[in-house]
């Protein structure tokens, strides 16, 4: 492999070494043609993975605060499929052993020859690519009546299917005209959507005047269409907000057809919101935090607080093992057997 490699693939290098972290880095750009971005430590490593799209990540066992290995669940949760190498200067069998119970796909002793290095992350990243690929992406549709009320009550969900490479749309039904100007709360929207890199449906039905037989149904009916969803998120019916109700009543007619169908909390539901299903968001809970600031128009409003926001995911944690949960009332889900790097929100059948 000569110099001159054209890059193909990216990697994430997370090592604290500099010296160690810059001769990665340029094994990998010269000899393997890989694009390679360096984490010092855990957290930047993890915040790079928020951020971009990687075919490898290479962690060095010894990081400040937290270990290779430690993160090793969270770099799995934020980058599905994506092979990982651990990289350690201890010849020490408990290291190899955790990380192949980590789920690492390889384990090099430092220093690492330049050949072996190279050829390791070119056919791991392969591989990567070929997984992915071998994967069927699933279509999200999450359906709202007014800019925010699907990021409020999905937010952290879509950033996982997000994560696990599947479409999103976004169908919000008004312009919110009752709670500021509908052209700054659309480019709000979309401002938000583009976090997640979710397609956004923006209508433009009265704000706290939708009916669902004046519109709203033939309005999903053709977004149903047109996306051919496989699971959509929308209100739930146990809610105050008369527009809440009608798009909730509006998507049971529409997307009948739809085998996932889910509804999810607002600021405005009853106490006889009961869900369910509770989908682990911990790690994705950052990025639903990154799209609500997206709405600086309603950033006065209580249930915009990001201390609120962490505290309602917190609460709803309490039916999972995980730390931050979403909560949803299932109205109808089609089984599927577990497919490896697929989303698997924990469930609570009480």
């Amino acid at each position: 492999m000569t110099d001159d490699v054209r890059a193909t693939w990216s990697a994430l290098v997370v090592e604290d070494d500099p010296d160690t972290a810059e001769f990665t880095r340029a094994v990998l750009e010269r000899h393997a043609g890989m694009d390679a971005v360096v984490a010092a430590d855990a957290d930047a490593a993890l915040r790079a993975l928020r951020a971009g799209s990687f075919d490898l990540v290479i962690v060095d066992v010894q990081l400040p605060g937290r270990s290779g290995l430690q993160i090793l669940p969270e770099v799995h949760e934020l980058a599905p499929g994506v092979p990982v190498i651990i990289l350690t200067a201890h010849q020490r069998v408990d290291y190899a052993v955790g990380a192949l119970r980590g789920d690492a796909d390889d384990f090099l002793v430092k220093p690492v020859d330049v050949p072996l290095l190279a050829e390791r992350a070119r056919t791991l990243a392969r591989q990567g690519r070929e997984r992915k690929a071998a994967q069927r992406s699933r279509t999200i549709l999450a359906v709202g009546a007014h800019p925010d009320d699907v990021e409020i009550g999905v937010g952290g969900t879509l950033a996982a299917h997000a994560s696990t490479g599947d479409r999103l749309v976004i169908l919000t039904l008004s312009g919110g005209s009752v709670g500021g100007n509908p052209g700054i709360r659309h480019r709000e929207s979309q401002a938000a959507a583009d976090v997640v890199g979710a397609r956004l449906i923006h209508l433009s039905f009265e704000d706290t005047h939708l009916d669902p037989a004046s519109g709203p149904i033939t309005a999903v009916e053709e977004v149903v269409q047109d996306v051919r969803p496989d699971q959509i998120y929308t209100h739930s019916n146990q809610d105050r907000h008369q527009d809440h109700r009608a798009v909730h009543q509006a998507v049971q007619v529409a997307a009948r057809g739809v085998p996932d169908l889910e509804c999810f909390q607002s600021p405005s539901s009853t106490t006889d919101f009961r869900p369910n299903t509770f989908v682990d968001v911990a790690v994705h809970l950052e990025t639903k935090l990154q799209m609500l600031r997206a709405f600086a128009s309603q950033a006065h409003r209580d249930y915009m607080a990001e201390d609120l926001v962490r505290a309602t995911a917190r609460y709803w944690s309490r039916f999972i093992p995980g730390r931050y949960a979403e909560p949803l009332e299932t109205v109808r889900s089609t089984l599927r057997l577990p497919v490896p790097d697929q989303l698997s929100p924990g469930r609570d059948h009480g």
